[in-house]
């Protein structure tokens, strides 16, 4: 929150993002893991909910042959009770249904806006909002701990992504020696 006024932004976002990251598995790491059929990975998901400015608000770890919509409700219900500007919530088509059908359901003020790729067009292109996301997990390849799964228990993972968080916090923050 104190990053968030010092940018100039309320201390609560009104909008985030959620996606996951499916990691291969370190040789001894055997507790709730799975395949990710799509992406062929052996290993755990990793979903986050950032905000526009990239700051961590939600770590989820599970197993990868877990759906991401399905996993969208453990990620999302945390940050409501303290997140009460939060109108919007950007997600890639993965979590249409499942999430979408949740939010309506349970939070009628919040949106959930799907926002992709153009299917037109070629190589990378930043989608809406969501690079922000796509940038946190690419800055976690810069964490030893993070640039594969190497935790015994998803607590320990999810540990690692708040700590990792925490670190790029106080890297951003502009304190005035006491």
């Amino acid at each position: 929150m104190m990053l968030r006024e010092q940018e100039g932004r309320q201390a609560t976002p009104s909008a985030v993002s959620i996606d996951s990251q499916s990691v291969k598995k370190a040789p001894f790491v055997s507790e709730d893991t799975g395949i990710d059929g799509n992406k062929r990975i052996n290993g755990r998901k990793r979903h986050i909910l950032t905000d526009t400015v990239g700051l961590i608000w939600v770590a989820v770890v599970h197993a990868a042959n877990q759906h991401d919509g399905v996993m969208a409700e453990h990620v999302v219900s945390p940050v409501l009770g303290y997140l009460h500007r939060l109108k919007k919530v950007f997600a890639d088509a993965a979590y249409k249904v499942e999430l979408g059908d949740w939010l309506v359901r349970m939070y009628t003020s919040i949106e959930l806006e799907i926002s992709s790729r153009p299917p037109t067009a070629r190589g990378f292109v930043p989608v809406k909002i969501r690079w922000v996301v796509e940038q946190t997990f690419g800055i976690f390849n810069f964490q030893r701990r993070l640039d594969k799964d190497h935790e015994k228990t998803t607590n320990s993972a999810e540990a690692w992504i708040y700590w990792a968080n925490c670190q790029r916090i106080l890297n951003r923050l502009n304190l005035e020696p006491t």
